[in-house]
């Protein structure tokens, strides 16, 4: 099968786009830093235009996005908007034009509509049902990302760890959230796709662990790891209540744990993780 990922450059795009190759799908990789050619912004986009025609299944993961000290700061500038509006009619426009199944990738977010990031999904989720798509809501996936303005909570602690030798949070960390790992993220886009004809675009398909975690539990996990190598790294927690979801705890819809469930906990999660990033610091095992 012909995969087109839109995004594959971001954290989950980058994942899939290994975890389809490894499965045997002919993946196509389309995103910004690839070349200007691959910026979904640019209206009219002929290589977008071409990719969609000839992929038999696309993934719609790309957005104007980050983790919510970016969201925090631009989401509610015009460019924020601009830009997310200009990637939707774009996509769309060219999924509506040759009848593509796909799958759109929206937020637990959106439902809020005081947050421009949860208004634009919100559009998207209203183009994805009027096309006969499907929707997956994402609850806080996390693994390697290069992008560091763009970074989320857990790899923006660990890079903080290493380079800072400890890390503020941006709040005081009572705030809940349910943490994904990107590899069972894969594997549940992977279910999704494989079972395509048996949703509708109104099903709930919310891929996230089902537990939620505390960000300051977040933050002790990754300090075990750093005490693990012998670093006293320290957890400095800010005083600040969030302010980009106002800790506003919506409830996860189980009904894809008929077909999908995740395997990885938290505490493994982080370990993987960082494992990986500590490479970048010179601990090689």
């Amino acid at each position: 099968m012909n995969v087109l990922i839109l995004g594959s450059g971001g954290q989950i795009g980058a994942y899939l786009t290994d975890y389809l190759r490894g499965k045997g799908h002919e993946v196509t990789e389309f995103d910004v830093v690839n070349g200007e050619n691959q910026d979904l912004r640019k209206i009219p986009n002929p290589k977008l235009q071409h990719d969609i025609r000839l992929a038999d299944f696309v993934f719609f993961l790309a957005f104007d996005v980050g983790g919510s000290r970016y969201l925090k700061k631009y989401q509610h500038t015009f460019e924020f908007i601009d830009n997310n509006t200009r990637i939707m009619a774009n996509v769309f426009g060219w999924l509506k034009e040759y009848r593509k199944k796909f799958v759109f990738a929206s937020s637990q977010m959106s439902n809020m509509s005081y947050s421009p990031y949860g208004v634009m999904k919100r559009v998207g989720e209203m183009y994805t049902q009027n096309l006969g798509g499907l929707i997956v809501k994402f609850w806080n996936v996390y693994g390697i990302e290069k992008d560091h303005e763009k970074s989320h909570v857990i790899t923006d602690f660990i890079r903080k760890g290493f380079e800072e030798g400890d890390f503020e949070m941006l709040t005081d960390g009572t705030e809940e959230r349910q943490f994904l790992y990107a590899e069972d993220c894969c594997e549940g886009l992977e279910t999704i796709m494989n079972h395509y004809g048996d949703f509708t675009s109104t099903d709930p398909l919310h891929i996230t662990s089902f537990r939620s975690e505390s960000i300051k539990s977040v933050a002790q996990i990754i300090q075990g790891q750093f005490g693990l190598l012998g670093r006293d790294v320290r957890i400095k927690p800010g005083l600040a209540k969030d302010s980009v979801q106002l800790d506003k705890r919506n409830e996860a819809d189980n009904y894809i744990q008929g077909w999908w469930l995740p395997k990885t906990n938290l505490q493994d999660g982080i370990s993987k993780v960082f494992a990986e990033m500590k490479k970048n610091y010179g601990y090689d095992n």
